[in-house]
């Protein structure tokens, strides 16, 4: 259309401008992305970035809650904490909590998947109770299994009764024993994120070409051949990331410890993130609270890294 009929027409010339630039942010691939991710973008900066920047400033400072002054300390925030028991028992305790239940969870995720991969009547019914677990409140589960763990009326209790495992006046406190409340607290976090890891782990399933299992078949392996040679390859990139969601979750969620055990009994389950929060807030030691949470920073960094290469490296191209 010339300027002429343009004007005729009762479009300006400045409207058609209007319409070529518009045309051409939608023509643009790399204009049009950047459009739609803005949003996500300002999304992390203003609920993770911000946070994050702030609580890298409190580490390296002397904030308290109710005090406004504000006074540069350097490192000896993060001296003090070196120097704390309590903090390498927590780190120690994070450790074993992360390693023990992202093991089961990768293990038991692997097992669900495959039996939820072959077809079988009310198929979809199990995915969406599966689903419904994830979706659910942590603090609501939390809740329920704080009674599940009750000394008196606990579930678990009654089963070895019945079973006759322990005698009839065995009461064991789950949550009030070390070695015990370590073990609650591991299965309770293998329960939460199971749903993750087997929706995860199912998709890399069925991302895999049936004819190369068929392939396989045809050439006489076998279950476990299949299993060890074909499956376990092809979805372990896929495996790796959903190790990596679990043991980020794991080592920076405090929401089953505050439920359950609040750290304890003497520390026994107490983890980073819940010893920061103690610290922080319930102490009133923003500063001492934040360089703790900042102290696996670089760890979790590093480990990201390395799961995300190795996946990378496995994938089949």
């Amino acid at each position: 259309m010339s300027v002429a009929h343009a004007r005729a027409g009762g479009i300006a010339p400045r409207a058609l401008g209007g319409d070529r630039n518009l045309a051409s942010w939608r023509d643009d691939p790399s204009r049009l992305g950047a459009l739609l991710i803005a949003p996500a973008v300002v999304y992390i900066i203003a609920l993770v970035g911000f946070p994050f920047a702030l609580g890298i400033f409190y580490s390296f400072s002397n904030a308290t809650v109710g005090s406004a002054e504000l006074h540069f300390a350097g490192l000896s925030n993060y001296a003090t904490i070196v120097k704390d028991p309590t903090f390498w028992r927590s780190l120690e305790n994070t450790v074993v909590f992360a390693a023990a239940s992202q093991i089961l969870v990768v293990i038991l995720g692997k097992i669900l998947a495959m039996a939820l991969y072959r077809p079988f009547r009310g198929r979809w019914l199990v995915r969406l109770l599966i689903l419904l677990r994830w979706v659910a409140p942590i603090s609501m589960g939390a809740i329920g299994w704080l009674w599940i763990f009750d000394p008196i009326y606990s579930i678990f209790t009654w089963t070895l009764h019945a079973l006759h495992v322990i005698g009839p006046a065995a009461r064991p406190i789950w949550l009030g024993q070390p070695d015990l409340a370590m073990l609650s607290i591991i299965a309770v976090d293998v329960w939460r994120l199971l749903p993750l890891a087997t929706v995860i782990i199912l998709a890399g399933l069925t991302a895999i070409p049936q004819e190369i299992l068929d392939q396989a078949q045809v050439d006489g392996a076998g279950f476990l051949r299949r299993l060890f040679l074909v499956q376990l390859p092809l979805v372990m990139p896929v495996m790796l990331v959903a190790l990596l969601f679990g043991i980020v979750f794991t080592f920076t969620d405090m929401i089953v410890i505050y439920v359950l055990t609040r750290g304890g009994p003497f520390d026994s389950t107490q983890v980073l993130a819940s010893y920061a929060y103690f610290t922080g807030v319930d102490g009133g030691d923003l500063a001492t609270g934040a360089a703790i949470a900042l102290f696996l920073f670089p760890v979790l960094a590093a480990i990201a890294i390395f799961f995300l290469t190795i996946a990378r490296r496995g994938e089949v191209v």
